[in-house]
């Protein structure tokens, strides 16, 4: 799970987005953790045993047990055991649009201008969504 975790935090630099672990292995063992995936992102210890205080208070009874908070602090998905990457993945990425303020994620290109100078049947239609659009 931690390369993937890896990825997810890479992938969404600069975006509404923050990925946050609670271990509760024993603190020696988290710290060689840490070093030994490369984690880059905050991981809570929990007491050294499944029935830390954080796991008390959220009620995990489950290894991994995974929550995905929107932007409002929400819990909007909550498993025990991995969902899959592509459901995980597919869960994060639309709350980071819906936190973007439902903005698709950009393309790359930029916007025309309207300049004024083309002539009509060459702007894109404000009525037809773009369908009609002569370029």
């Amino acid at each position: 799970m931690y390369p993937h975790e890896r990825s997810l935090v890479k992938e969404s630099e600069g975006k509404p987005f923050a990925l946050i672990g609670v271990n509760s292995d024993p603190k020696q063992t988290l710290l060689e953790t840490i070093e030994k995936e490369k984690m880059t992102w905050r991981s809570f210890w929990d007491g050294g045993n499944t029935q830390g205080p954080i796991a008390k208070k959220w009620n995990v009874q489950g290894w991994p047990t995974l929550y995905v908070i929107d932007a409002k602090g929400v819990i909007r998905h909550k498993w025990m055991g991995s969902p899959g990457n592509k459901v995980l993945d597919d869960s994060i990425a639309k709350l980071i649009v819906e936190a973007e303020g439902g903005k698709k994620p950009d393309s790359g290109k930029k916007p025309e201008k309207d300049d004024g100078k083309k002539p009509p049947s060459e702007k894109k239609s404000d009525t037809d969504g773009g369908k009609n659009d002569t370029r």
